[in-house]
């Protein structure tokens, strides 16, 4: 991915308030930073945020946690964010952090537009990879939910079998989401995809908790 240099990126990451810079001492109690007890959805990989935005402005009564490597995309996620949105903050991560900054507090997680790593070598990199679901086995509160979305198809079949392998029910697939269903929210991604008439992958699967199992 060619990423284009945001000059006053600093300036914007040190001056934001919904930027979490100190995000491993919340480990565990993530919903005193938020002041309730909502759930927590968070989106790895949230590129430049309309999606996590705009769920948030959407669903005041959820709290949203977007999370990106990239400083630069997320300078520029940050300048998107309207004043008052009171349920929404951000991460400077690496998603293989995320059970260092989480513990049995998540209540969903989006996979939209994740990096492929296309070649086999690379596979366990994948954000749907067994080393990924097991990472999300410590943050999840209960029920396991993951929703993707993806414009590779190879990403996609190797997902089903990924989230099956490992205890996932698919609830929701799609291999043309916009056909069957075209979603409320969209990503900025998505959006350049679509005006192309490209199908785009959809899958919402669910684990149940051992707890809950019984």
């Amino acid at each position: 991915m060619r990423l284009r240099n945001v000059k006053n990126k600093e300036e914007i990451m040190n001056n934001s308030s919904y930027l979490v810079k100190n995000y491993f001492d919340y480990k565990g109690k993530w919903n005193e930073l938020f002041g309730n007890d909502n759930p927590i959805y968070i989106e790895i990989g949230m590129g430049k945020g309309k999606f996590i935005i705009e769920n948030a402005k959407m669903y005041p009564d959820i709290n949203f946690i977007g999370i990106e490597k990239y400083d630069s995309v997320i300078a520029k996620s940050l300048q998107k964010i309207p004043e008052g949105l009171n349920n929404l903050v951000m991460i400077r991560a690496d998603a293989l952090d995320i059970d260092d900054i989480f513990s049995k507090e998540i209540d969903r997680i989006y996979l939209n537009f994740s990096d492929p790593w296309p070649k086999n070598r690379h596979h366990l990199r994948r954000l749907s990879s067994k080393v990924f679901l097991e990472k999300y086995e410590s943050i999840f509160k209960g029920v396991r939910e993951i929703h993707m979305r993806t414009d590779n198809r190879d990403l996609y079949t190797y997902s089903l079998v990924s989230f099956s392998e490992n205890g996932y029910i698919l609830k929701k697939i799609s291999f043309d989401f916009h056909q069957d269903d075209m979603p409320l929210i969209t990503t900025e991604y998505e959006d350049r995809f679509s005006k192309d008439n490209l199908p785009i992958y959809y899958v919402e699967c669910i684990k149940e908790s051992v707890q809950n199992s019984k």
